[in-house]
This record gives C-alpha cells, sequence and structure tokens, in this order.
C-alpha cells in the first residue's frame, strides 16, 4: 500500500462527503443512498485489490510455490 493509495481513497471519500451534503442541503436524499452504495462498493474493490497484493507479497516472501525446491 503506497501513498498514493492512501490520498486516492481519501480523495473519493472527501468528494462523496462534500456531494453528500449538497444532496442533502437541496433535499434530494435518494441521491445519498447511492453516494453510500457507491462507496461502499469502491472500498470493497480497494479492499479486495489490497488483499491481493498483500497475498503476493507474501507469497512471495514465503516462496510458496517456487518451483526450484
Amino acid at each position: 500500500m503506497e501513498f498514493t493509495d492512501i490520498l486516492r481513497i481519501a480523495t473519493v471519500g472527501i468528494i462523496l462527503a462534500f456531494l453528500h451534503l449538497f444532496f442533502e442541503q437541496t433535499g434530494k436524499k435518494e441521491f445519498t443512498f447511492f453516494l453510500f452504495v457507491f462507496g461502499y462498493l469502491y472500498m470493497a474493490a480497494e479492499m479486495f485489490r489490497f488483499l491481493a497484493i498483500f497475498f503476493d507479497d507474501l507469497q512471495t516472501f514465503f516462496h510458496l510455490f517456487d518451483k526450484d525446491n
């Protein structure tokens, strides 16, 4: 996980928070639900990507599938 990953997640969170406030103020609360769904789906996709990177690093570290051994 790099610093750019953290910045990307924070940027999406801040944009979603401002859009949520905007839609709450304009009275369009049905759009806020879709914002939260988008946020949860985005975070789930990012977590799956981070887990894939993590397990790839573990596999490399322990040489689990090394054919030379």
